[in-house]
């Protein structure tokens, strides 16, 4: 029996756009508006969670997402956020909404009814959001 290839191994494949770091960030940056920035809609689906009852599920607009994924990169690579993300592919927040959209096609992610790939087009740019207006958290 042939072995089943990895969702990611596949888009990998697939969209040689995107680095692997790439994916695994914009999932981050998911974890990161729910956990720590408690953004998005909750809603409790009709699936059973080991038996604890509904799950409750947390949906972002792509442009809290991409809110987000700017606080969350600036977190974790300051100034270099930028540079880091381009190096993986992500230039626009067009490229966070390819990423969503390949995650949403292998499984790995979800969506509404309401969301489009457009609601990620040109939320910020890049420049003004990662360099010009850059500030150095002196409460750290």
């Amino acid at each position: 029996m042939p072995e089943q290839t990895h969702p990611i191994v596949q888009l990998l494949q697939d969209d040689r756009r995107y680095k692997l770091d790439a994916y695994q960030f914009v999932r981050d940056g998911l974890a990161y508006a729910q956990e720590v920035l408690h953004l998005g809609e909750r809603k409790a689906t009709s699936e059973e969670s080991s038996g604890e009852g509904p799950r409750v599920e947390q949906h972002l607009t792509g442009q809290q997402l991409c809110e987000a994924i700017r606080q969350y990169a600036i977190s974790q690579y300051g100034l270099m956020a930028k540079t880091v993300l381009n190096s993986w592919g992500l230039r626009t927040t067009s490229d966070f909404g390819e990423v969503v959209y390949n995650l949403i096609r292998v499984g790995l992610m979800k969506k509404s009814k309401t969301d489009r790939r457009e609601d990620f087009d040109n939320c910020f740019e890049f420049d003004q959001a990662f360099v010009n207006g850059f500030q150095i958290d002196k409460t750290k």
